[in-house]
């Protein structure tokens, strides 16, 4: 039979056959992922929902974090009696800080260890007790589990969790990121809205091409902060404190805050005991204290800062300065007492629906996903990073087998044009 040219039928058929090949083999986007190429860390938050009643000490014994660390990021008062052995109930809403460091050139925290117990399955530890904010493929892959039905009890997984630092910046401005699983109820309207920031912004940010998330994403929630200037040999150097919370630092001896004006203000914490002095020299004032004295030229203002914990010394700094206006007192944010129920208006619920809010949702999908076991990094096309980062896109990690299933397609490709007859 003669040859001639591939029919436009023929083409159509091709076309459509690829289409549902390409469409089958993208990847379900899940969360935002940072490159990286050094070793400098950050602190970041993780969004965690408590999957049953937890004591406060298990609670932080599952990130491997400080019991009063905790607390005090959550604005929850540690000078509560017996506070660590306090039941927090299930369903709660907590922010979890961790430290985000760089590995095998993506930002990650791997500081979590979780000893497996009896009837545990990397889908349960995964889903269920770090509340998909890590998936059984990430573990499986960080411990080198060449079978994930055979788990022996006590054994110690590493648990891989997402984070990003983005330069501890936001539009050029110090921010905490924070690392949230997406609910059913949840919208970008509504979460954008809940942490006081627009759609805009978490679009740019977790480099989404349009407004819709979907259950089980994760996004990365830039939060205004205050960021400290400690120096370089201060044990607590580049300590950052999103607005509405709490840090402690200096071995429990001060806890700074987030204040008006997005001023870091430090002050001697509740549980301080046998601590270094934290009195100013060549002054009778002690860390935190302000004094004003009006004037015909305007408010002299003397102050007792905090500068960092140095070699066990808290480093305290006298400063004065003349202002127009003399401040009022220093407003911190309000402490709660540990909560022993969650109800639908508690301030640390996650982000409501728009609905409750007055949004309206919007379509599309989130341009990065989950790494998973075997899975290739590939920068996406024009991705926009927060303002005054380094970082020009987020990364996508996408599944291999999209490439079989388009290697695939274009070998069907190629047989139908050599068997359709030729004019």
């Amino acid at each position: 039979m003669p040859l001639g040219k591939p029919t436009t039928a023929s083409f159509v058929v091709v076309a459509t056959v690829l289409l549902l090949l390409f469409n089958a083999a993208v990847v379900t986007p899940k969360s935002t992922i940072e490159p990286c190429s050094n070793n400098d860390s950050c602190n970041a938050l993780l969004g965690y929902t408590l999957y049953t009643d937890l004591k406060v000490s298990e609670l932080a014994a599952l990130f491997q974090i400080d019991p009063i660390v905790l607390l005090s990021a959550n604005s929850i008062d540690i000078s509560y009696p017996d506070v660590e052995s306090h039941i927090l109930p299930s369903q709660l809403f907590l922010k979890i800080p961790i430290i985000c460091s760089c590995v095998d050139g993506i930002r990650k925290s791997v500081a979590t260890h979780y000893k497996t117990r009896p009837s545990d399955t990397l889908s349960n530890i995964a889903d269920a007790v770090y509340g998909g904010l890590v998936s059984a493929d990430q573990i499986k892959e960080a411990n080198s589990i060449s079978d994930p039905s055979v788990l022996d009890v006590g054994q110690n997984l590493v648990v891989p969790l997402p984070c990003t630092c983005f330069n501890g910046t936001d539009n050029f401005l110090p921010a905490i990121y924070m690392s949230y699983v997406v609910r059913p109820v949840d919208t970008l309207a509504g979460i954008a809205a809940r942490y006081k920031t627009t759609t805009t912004d978490l679009m740019g940010v977790n480099a989404l091409g349009n407004a819709a998330i979907e259950d089980g994403d994760i996004l990365a929630i830039p939060l205004p902060a205050c960021a400290s200037n400690f120096p370089r040999s201060a044990s607590d150097y580049a300590l950052s404190v999103p607005n509405g919370g709490y840090a402690i630092t200096a071995d429990h001896c001060v806890e700074c805050s987030c204040t008006a004006g997005s001023r870091l203000y430090c002050q001697p914490a509740s549980l301080s005991v046998s601590c270094s002095s934290m009195q100013c020299k060549s002054s009778n004032l002690m860390l935190g204290n302000v004094t004003v004295q009006q004037s015909s030229a305007g408010c002299n203002v003397t102050s007792c800062g905090y500068g960092g914990f140095v070699n066990g010394t808290i480093i305290t700094t006298l400063s004065s300065s003349l202002q127009p206006r003399c401040p009022g007192p220093q407003v911190v944010p309000p402490v709660t007492a540990p909560p022993t129920v969650v109800s639908p208006d508690m301030v640390l619920a996650p982000a409501p629906s728009p609905g409750q809010l007055g949004g309206s949702p919007m379509a599309g999908l989130p341009s990065s996903v989950v790494p998973s076991s075997g899975s290739s990094i590939v920068l996406p096309p024009a991705a926009n990073g927060p303002s005054g980062s380094s970082i020009n896109g987020a990364c996508t990690l996408v599944n291999p087998l999209t490439t079989s299933f388009i290697s695939i397609g274009l070998v069907l490709f190629l047989k139908v044009v050599k068997v359709v007859p030729f004019l």
